[in-house]
């Protein structure tokens, strides 16, 4: 698919810096700590699968819908990726994109998505990422609504969504997707689209909030006792917050008290094997402070 005409997307970038020391992440000039080469990590298309099923913020936007001179911008109340790489967004049925989705043909109504991922815990830079999905939204033919009804309500049945599609005051629509780009804890980069329809999200996504929460209030000087691991160039006393959490690894902020926020450093410690799910993710964090504790 070729780029919809008139939606800018942010240019990927990627730390040159090849090294690879005790410390897998540097930071950049925004202070935000980045990877360098060679660390494990999901895929781009997974990161913003896993992004696209979370309960991330999003706004969408119609460069062609103006408001005093504005783009539209809403908020979806829901949103799922479909099999081929589709994304669904349940709106307001009285809003702008509802409107225009109704009357639009295969690609005559640009739009993009933002969804913007803010750390469950309290950190320096605690926005972890950003993406965005451009392309062509129609709304849901009525042959095609009890499926993709369906499809939504299997990541958000809580708030009964599926009656809510049969309500006047909602509408259900379709972005086909023709453009990617994300920018988070692990870099910048566009992604494929037909990458993003054989993605799938994370198996922890629905746990993260909860778990890093918990690590953050129970474990918290466990977590700090992950900075042994990092091998004595990282002598002191250490804080320590689990920034995020996948199947692959925990990633840990860690600050030295009283300094800068922008002294802050990221670390990412490697489950043995990656976890399938919260009892996975158990004896995995049980190896990680066994060897910390050693």
């Amino acid at each position: 698919m070729s780029r919809p005409h008139g939606i800018p997307l942010p240019r990927a970038h990627r730390s040159s810096d090849s090294h690879q020391p005790e410390s897998a992440f540097d930071d950049d000039e925004q202070g935000q700590p980045r990877p360098r080469e060679g660390v494990r990590q999901l895929t781009g298309a997974e990161r913003v699968r896993t992004l696209v099923e979370s309960n991330a913020s999003v706004s969408l936007t119609l460069p062609g819908a103006h408001d005093q001179g504005e783009w539209w911008t809403g908020v979806p109340a829901a949103r799922t990726a479909t099999p081929d790489g589709d994304v669904l967004l349940l709106v307001p049925g009285e809003s702008a994109a509802a409107r225009a989705a109704a009357h639009a043909q295969d690609d005559d109504l640009t739009a993009v998505i933002e969804i913007t991922d803010v750390a469950p815990v309290s950190v320096p830079h605690r926005i972890r990422g950003r993406a965005w999905l451009a392309g062509w939204l129609t709304q849901v033919p009525a042959a095609e609504r009890a499926a993709c009804v369906a499809l939504l309500a299997e990541r958000r049945p809580v708030g009964g969504l599926l009656g809510l599609d049969s309500r006047p005051g909602w509408a259900l629509l379709r972005l086909e997707v023709g453009e990617i780009s994300v920018d988070d804890l692990w870099g910048a980069e566009h992604v494929d689209p037909d990458e993003l329809a054989a993605a799938e999200p994370d198996p922890l996504l629905d746990h993260e909030t909860e778990l890093l929460q918990h690590l953050a209030a129970a474990h918290r000087d466990r977590v700090a006792d992950l900075g042994s691991l990092l091998g004595p160039r990282q002598d002191g006393t250490l804080t320590a917050v689990p920034l995020a959490l996948d199947r692959l690894g925990l990633r840990v902020r860690f600050s030295r008290p009283g300094a800068a926020a922008s002294s802050s450093f990221d670390a990412r410690f490697d489950f043995p094997a990656p976890v399938r799910d919260v009892c996975g993710l158990r004896r995995a964090m049980h190896h990680l402070f066994a060897a910390a504790g050693r």
